[in-house]
This record gives structure tokens, sequence and C-alpha cells, in this order.
């Protein structure tokens, strides 16, 4: 449950950091007021896992997972390239997310 919980708080959180740049720097006014209804959507959920795990923990899936995806979308959505350091960047912080997350005690629920 608390994982399901995250997991759409993240994906409310990337779909609102997309919506920012669709809102070209702010000047499209509608793409960024979508966007903040998305970052407030996503930190419903994410006050919710908050009562039964460490923030730090779950700060550090939201951070890293987030970035991990964004990272993927813009490839997808708008042709950007990464050069190797790039993406060893992105792998350290999924390995990171993930060394926290299984050495932290939390389980699954």
């Amino acid at each position: 449950m608390h994982y399901a919980l995250l997991t759409a708080a993240i994906v409310s959180e990337v779909i609102a950091t997309l919506l920012l740049k669709l809102s070209d720097g702010l000047t499209k006014w509608w793409w960024a007021m979508v966007s903040v209804f998305c970052y407030s959507i996503a930190g419903l959920p994410l006050s919710l896992i908050l009562k039964y795990m460490a923030v730090g923990v779950v700060y550090a899936i939201w951070a890293g997972v987030g970035i991990a995806h964004v990272c993927i979308a813009s490839v997808v959505l708008w042709g950007q390239r990464f050069h190797a350091a790039a993406l060893g960047g992105i792998s350290q912080l999924v390995a990171g997310v993930l060394l926290i997350t299984l050495k932290s005690g939390v389980t699954l629920q």
C-alpha cells in the first residue's frame, strides 16, 4: 500500500516537472497551472506515506526514481541525448536508492 501511494506521488511529480518544460519558462501559463496542480496532488499521497515510512527513505526513493523518470521522458519526448557520464550518474542514483531502501529495513507493504 505504501509503495502504491509513493508511486502515485512520483508519477504526479514527474508529470508536473514535464509540464514545466511545456510552460516555456512560465510563459504558457496554462501548462504552469496544471503543473502546480500536479505538484499539489503529489503532496497528498506523500504526506500519507510519511506517517509510516522514514522521511529519508521516502525522499531517496522520490528523488532518485523521479530524476530517472524525468530523464527517460526527456529522451522520449524531446529527443534529449545523454553522454556516458550522465547515464553513469543516473545508474548511481538508482543504485543509491536501492541501497538506501534495502538497508533501511523497510518492507514492502
